[in-house]
């Protein structure tokens, strides 16, 4: 049986196949943010860390995981970059764009699509799904990095504890941009998953896929095609699902991990937007470390 434990944030221990793979490896909290109580340090068996993208809400803490066990790390040019700076062998990484498709074992394989970030640029703290947000059409990338900077100044002005955790986690991320935000479509022996960490798709590759089951990033403002939603994060999260038809879902990135910053989802308004357009997706919900059945 495949189980699936959340970490918290959009990070997840997937184990399928005799293995254990990590997606993504943040597992640290700041001091009064929820959370398993656990931190890197804490794992002592992994084989494999997938990794979404290079910010440190999804990278920091693979450097310590494999420290402590043997696993390999696959991730965009950007994450293994700052993986190497941390100290980690380039010998135990593998790099990615896009199109790969890499053997885990004999029975289980991962292919890596193109995908794309959250327009985090647009906002400052998160809002609630329901939360319809327009504009911010057309801007330049200069445009983004100046509102990059602004939302540097916001989550200065957080908690001390908020803001002492984003410090300590600054050797475990970039400081270049998100490196490429990336899917993971895993085949196992009893079916396929799709994994996302962050809020964003190219709508040619989404519409192309029909997993199992998907996991499915709710935070922040989506990305489609490189322009921000013109709605809310739940009709966001719907038009994925409707797309992709799972038969079971699961959502990432959706609890308070930076109090301050984030917000925990309000599932109600996430599960009647899928249930109007995908009534036959089956939403679970499950706490942290709970060990849910991947594919039921």
């Amino acid at each position: 049986m495949a189980t699936l434990d959340w970490y918290g944030c959009a990070t997840f221990r997937l184990r399928t196949g005799g293995l254990t793979v990590f997606l993504d490896a943040y597992i640290d909290r700041a001091d009064g943010a929820p959370g398993t109580g656990l931190t890197a340090d804490d794992i002592d068996e992994c084989d494999w860390i997938v990794i979404g993208h290079s910010h440190f809400d999804h990278l920091y803490g693979a450097e310590r995981i494999m420290a402590r066990t043997g696993a390999t790390l696959i991730g965009s040019y950007e994450s293994v970059r700052v993986m190497e700076a941390a100290g980690v062998a380039p010998e135990r990484m593998i790099c990615v764009a896009g199109g790969e498709r890499i053997r885990l074992s004999d029975d289980v394989t991962v292919a890596v699509l193109p995908s794309q970030h959250s327009c985090v640029w647009s906002h400052s703290g998160m809002v609630q799904s329901g939360e319809v947000c327009l504009g911010d059409l057309g801007v330049t990338w200069q445009e983004q990095r100046d509102r990059m900077r602004e939302l540097g100044a916001f989550l200065a002005s957080l908690s001390p504890a908020a803001v002492a955790h984003v410090r300590e986690s600054a050797p475990g991320h970039s400081t270049r941009g998100d490196g490429g935000a990336l899917l993971y479509l895993f085949e196992t022996p009893e079916g396929s998953l799709l994994y996302q960490d962050t809020s964003g798709h190219w709508s040619g590759i989404i519409e192309g896929i029909r997993p199992d089951v998907a996991i499915l990033a709710a935070a922040g403002r989506g990305n489609i095609d490189g322009e921000p939603i013109q709605g809310s994060l739940a009709e966001f999260v719907a038009r994925q699902v409707a797309a992709l038809a799972p038969r079971r879902l699961f959502l990432s990135h959706h609890d308070d991990w930076l109090p301050g910053f984030s917000v925990a989802a309000e599932s109600v308004q996430q599960s009647q937007a899928i249930a109007a357009v995908a009534p036959d997706t089956a939403l679970l919900e499950p706490g942290y470390l709970e060990g849910t059945d991947v594919f039921g």
